[in-house]
């Protein structure tokens, strides 16, 4: 059961019109790194969750989350209410009504027509909002990790839009909504390195032969070493063939029954190339450079 309180956790202070500013606040409220993502990633971890003290964090984040959308929402109205009223009465001239709700050179006319200059479920591209911004996966040290990998990016866009502003109560909002993310990515990550063990994620452990190597894949000018790849803490290969065939020939084979190969070979010689012929193609005629008989 859900209960709103009609005060807003933090207090929206706008100083002036800025339809623009308004659209690339979308962003936080229906893109994928946005609050409602966050939302409902995090509800639908927390009915998942069978340890109690996890999922009552998570429907504590989750419920938090929707606090802030309504947060970055009354912060796009607010962007966006002097021209919504200017072009629901239209007081002004057409030329200059469509200047003030597109200045700033991004969609944000699109917003004040088709969304009324309210919040759309959009990022500022326009693109609708959806369910596969939620990757919840059903494991708790996998759904964590993501997690705190969504906070960070969450908390790298609220940067960005507060480099972008100079709207001194727009920017105390969003340093409030930037600080919060940093909190759940603490919670989140007190809550993975709680369970022990909590890598690698599921239960099966892997094969050991493979757990620790490293394949140095990309080589020549360039090539570095460190944590991430050193010999303290891998077996590195670096020979090209020894990665790779490690349980046979390396080449992928099927079993099939008498009328499934008699088909494919039918299908194999029907469809064979000739590699001794020069046949003249399309593009060589269209060049000119080919006679024609």
């Amino acid at each position: 059961m859900f209960a709103h309180n009609k005060r807003l956790q933090y207090t929206v202070r706008v100083s002036e019109s800025n339809p623009a500013l308004a659209n690339l606040m979308l962003e936080q409220f229906g893109g994928p790194q946005g609050e409602l993502a966050a939302a409902c990633r995090y509800f639908g971890q927390a009915l998942g969750e069978e340890d109690p003290g996890r999922r009552d964090m998570l429907m504590d984040i989750a419920t938090e989350e929707l606090s802030h959308l309504e947060v970055i929402g009354n912060i796009v109205v607010m962007l966006n209410k002097g021209n919504k009223g200017r072009l629901s009465e239209g007081i002004e001239e057409e030329a200059e009504m469509y200047r003030a709700i597109s200045g700033g050179g991004n969609s944000s006319h699109v917003t004040q027509v088709l969304y009324g200059g309210g919040p759309a479920y959009t990022n500022s591209g326009g693109q609708l909002w959806s369910a596969a911004y939620i990757d919840n996966i059903g494991d708790p040290s996998a759904d964590l990790r993501s997690n705190i990998a969504a906070e960070a990016r969450a908390k790298i866009v609220y940067e960005r839009l507060i480099n972008l502003t100079d709207d001194p109560g727009v920017k105390d909002a969003l340093t409030f909504l930037m600080t919060r993310e940093i909190a759940h990515q603490q919670s989140f990550e007190k809550a993975l390195y709680s369970m022990t063990p909590n890598f690698p994620p599921g239960k099966l452990p892997g094969d050991a032969r493979f757990t620790n190597v490293y394949f140095n894949m990309s080589q020549g000018e360039g090539d570095m070493t460190g944590p991430w790849n050193s010999e303290e803490n891998f077996t590195v290969v670096s020979d090209f063939e020894a990665q790779g065939g490690f349980d046979g020939d390396g080449f992928a084979s099927t079993r099939l029954n008498a009328a499934e190969t008699e088909a494919v070979q039918a299908m194999a010689a029907r469809t064979a190339s000739d590699p001794a012929s020069n046949p003249v193609t399309g593009a060589e005629l269209g060049s000119g450079k080919v006679a024609v008989d």
